[in-house]
């Protein structure tokens, strides 16, 4: 007799009307709610790491340091992009969610980022 595997909470997982689906709620990817909620730099239910990598790659040698992995999104991304770049004194932006911060300024916002409740690892070489 072949054994009965019992699905417990999969429900549909992709729509050719929307793309993905969340498996919780199952609403977009885009428009979920409930990840959302759980994504707050402050939880210690290992939500994940904020990233720090130093990378060279397309600049003509020059440095930047990019910043992964922060749950925010929008303009609440942009106010800490300001703040980071005001607590370095250089420049920088924020492109597909990454913020870019100009020069190797790894040391400094690790500190920074720590103070303000993130975890962070170091990425890369």
């Amino acid at each position: 007799m072949a054994m009965k595997i019992a699905n417990k909470g999969v429900g549909r997982v992709y729509s050719t009307e929307s793309g993905k689906l969340c498996p919780d709620c199952n609403e977009p990817a885009g428009q979920c709610r409930c990840r959302k909620k759980t994504l707050s730099p402050h939880n210690d239910h290992g939500v994940g790491f904020v990233r720090l990598m130093r990378q060279t790659k397309g600049r003509n040698g020059k440095g930047v340091t990019l910043i992964s992995g922060l749950p925010l999104d929008g303009e609440e991304l942009q106010k800490l992009a300001k703040v980071l770049k005001q607590k370095c004194g250089c420049g920088g932006s924020v492109k597909d969610g990454i913020v870019e911060i100009q020069g190797d300024q790894r040391d400094m916002l690790e500190q920074e980022l720590v103070s303000l409740g993130y975890r962070v690892k170091r990425a890369g070489g």
